[in-house]
């Protein structure tokens, strides 16, 4: 496929000799055009790009952090981000989406707001870190987007693919990890923890239909997701998520604590 052929402008990465990762990766690099929604045969998805996805209260955070740790003290270069957020512009944006007194908001505005941040994060975070050669572990990404405001809010799935399209072009997850646990349990330990927003307040159903769409999503893309029992224990739950890294990077990677 030519370049030409997904009006991006990318840079094909060349890994110093030894090293671990993939030996050529595309990246689309900051300031690229936008892969418009039309075309069919985007760049194949980075090897380098792992998301952590789920519902509320499925301890996200805790394995990202813990999956850094591993790779880390293997020596492999790395970038930790999430969304929304990962930028000033973004974490601002974040505030906005989040914040409790802005229970009006619309579902469209409140996509669109994701997708500002997004592409903001894209350009600013990820594609820059993927183009360094750097493996990039991300607290949520499209995922989300189409499981909170596709299957949550009820927005056209078609409708937002177009928009992440234009927001983010071609830079996709080759794995994505979803860590799943039923909505009661999930919001239980959120409110556990303290902290609520304003998502957290949007009701059981509503959380319930985003379960179920991050279930849909990983059975449509098998080869691309991987999904983890979130109610077992931390340290059982982190041995399968450095599995599962591990086996898609090929290397070995142990717990530290």
């Amino acid at each position: 496929m030519r370049i030409a052929d997904c009006g991006l402008r990318i840079a094909e990465y060349e890994a110093p000799e030894g090293a671990w990762w993939v030996p050529r990766t595309w990246a689309l690099l900051a300031g690229g055009s936008p892969l418009q929604p039309q075309i069919r045969n985007p760049l194949p998805a980075i090897m380098s790009f792992i998301v952590f996805e789920g519902p509320e209260g499925g301890g996200k955070t805790t394995q990202v952090r813990a999956a850094a740790a591993a790779l880390r003290a293997r020596g492999v270069p790395l970038a930790v981000t999430r969304e929304p957020g990962g930028t000033a512009i973004g974490e601002q944006l974040r505030a906005v989406l989040l914040q409790t007194s802005a229970s009006a908001m619309l579902p469209r505005a409140e996509a669109l707001i994701l997708f500002a941040a997004r592409a903001q994060h894209v350009r600013e975070v990820i594609a820059p870190s993927l183009a360094r050669g750097e493996v990039v572990l991300c607290d949520r990404y499209v995922g989300a987007t189409y499981a909170y405001q596709g299957y949550g809010r009820g927005l056209p799935l078609e409708e937002l693919r177009a928009v992440q399209a234009f927001a983010a072009g071609a830079v996709a997850p080759a794995l994505t990890i979803l860590l799943d646990l039923p909505a009661e349990l999930g919001l239980a330990r959120r409110v556990a923890a303290g902290g609520v927003n304003r998502l957290d307040d949007a009701g059981l159903d509503f959380h319930r239909r985003v379960r179920d769409g991050y279930l849909a999503l990983a059975a449509a893309d098998p080869g691309g997701w991987v999904v983890i029992d979130a109610t077992a224990a931390v340290a059982a739950v982190t041995g399968r998520v450095l599995a599962a890294v591990g086996a898609h990077l090929g290397l070995h990677l142990e717990r530290k604590d």
